[in-house]
């Protein structure tokens, strides 16, 4: 017979192992010695420690699932029961035992995380469909689409929730979609519908500038076209393809107007500068007449400058204010010069003139003396008001008198 510590074999050839329980018959040995019996089913036993260590490390590893592990223990458990080894099955019993603990722990992790996982996906979706539908409302027709593709993605990407959670999420985030899908195509439509009227409406503007692009009438041409780019800013856009063209045909009709009114005034610009050197040398002939002497001799030689100059035509408009200035000042002297000779030869005026200083002399002398006699009756008062009053009528009859002499009296 021969043993261990935890086994034996009896003469038989029968092979236990020591339990807790006591001995338990592992097998029967007939083909040797009861050493290499026991040896035999001792090294069953460390394929089953080994067997146990692969798994435990498996376990913590790796990603292993508990459904698996669990099977893989049990598997196990019953090549421990069976006791076809030899060696400390209760210490295996140990191990597995701890290891379904492991296991379970690991699977109530993997049930927590996945809960939590599910709970983070759901607020996920819930924060998507919040925006979505707010973007449902936007008119950000281009970057709303954008993002609305974007959160599609970042959908799909989201782990799926229970059926019935999942579906009615979905349904909130499709129907915001679909409502800023309707409201962008009415959009648009809509759009489309206006550009159509901008293009008809600038079909006819475009006709008219064509129109007027011969026209030689300058200036209510010009306001015009004026008026028509106004209009054409109010109208909006058309559509793209046919925009671009509408807009270089009448902008080529202005164009060609305007280049015809530039070359025009190009050439009025030159025709008025000569006439402005003409003007001038006639300003200073002008100007050679002052001071006016002999005022017929003056009058005829302005008139025929004057003549000469009503004839030469337009000047440009920021020099007329000083040429024609320098005219009028000889014109004004000349005037003056004619009503100074028309008073000084009306008898009928230096007669009114003689009159008035007559009458003046008179006043001024009968104030005298009552003033010499208010002095010679003592009445101060009335003297000194009589004299404010030959003040007045002296000054009068100084300036009739002064009058008088312009007509040589």
């Amino acid at each position: 017979m021969s043993s261990d510590p935890w086994g034996r074999v009896d003469e038989t050839g029968t092979v236990y192992v020591r339990t807790a329980d006591g001995e338990q018959v592992v097998g029967s040995w007939q083909a040797g010695s009861p050493d290499e019996a026991l040896a035999y089913f001792e090294r069953k036993y460390e394929g089953l420690v080994v067997e146990i260590g692969l798994l435990e490390k498996r376990v913590q590893t790796t990603d292993l699932s508990a459904k698996d592990a669990q099977v893989a223990i049990d598997h196990l458990r019953e090549q421990v029961e069976a006791h076809h080894a030899v060696g400390d099955l209760e210490a295996l019993r140990t191990r597995l035992g701890e290891l379904v603990k492991t296991v379970e722990s690991r699977r109530e992790e993997r049930r927590a995380q996945r809960a939590k996982q599910s709970d983070e996906a759901r607020q996920a979706k819930e924060d998507l469909v919040v925006e979505a539908e707010q973007l449902a409302q936007s008119d950000q027709w281009r970057a709303a689409g954008e993002r609305l593709r974007s959160l599609v993605d970042t959908w799909k990407g989201l782990p799926r929730l229970d059926r019935k959670s999942d579906d009615e999420l979905w349904h909130r985030f499709s129907h915001a979609r679909s409502a800023f899908s309707k409201r962008r195509k009415a959009h648009f439509a809509q759009l489309d519908a206006q550009r159509e009227d901008a293009r008809k409406a600038k079909e006819k503007l475009v006709a008219e500038a064509e129109s007027l692009s011969d026209s030689t009438d300058w200036g209510p041409t010009a306001a015009r076209y004026r008026e028509l780019m106004s209009e054409w800013k109010a109208v909006g856009r058309a559509q793209r393809e046919h925009e671009d063209d509408l807009w270089n045909r009448f902008r080529g009709a202005q164009d060609v107007f305007f280049a015809a009114r530039g070359s025009a005034f190009a050439e009025r610009d030159a025709e008025q500068t000569e006439n402005l050197k003409l003007k001038e040398e006639l300003a200073a002939e002008a100007e050679k007449l002052l001071p006016i002497g002999d005022l017929k001799t003056a009058r005829s030689a302005f008139r025929s400058i004057n003549e000469r100059w009503e004839a030469i035509g337009h000047v440009p408009r920021d020099a007329r204010p000083k040429v024609e200035g320098r005219m009028h000042t000889v014109d004004r002297a000349i005037q003056e010069a004619e009503e100074a000779e028309w008073r000084r030869t009306n008898p009928e005026a230096r007669a009114r003139a003689a009159g008035l200083t007559g009458q003046l002399q008179a006043a001024v002398d009968k104030l005298r003396a009552q003033i010499e006699q208010a002095r010679a009756q003592g009445n101060a008062s009335k003297a000194e008001k009589l004299e404010r009053e030959l003040e007045g009528r002296q000054a009068l009859l100084d300036q009739a008198l002064k009058g008088l002499q312009e007509f040589g009296g």
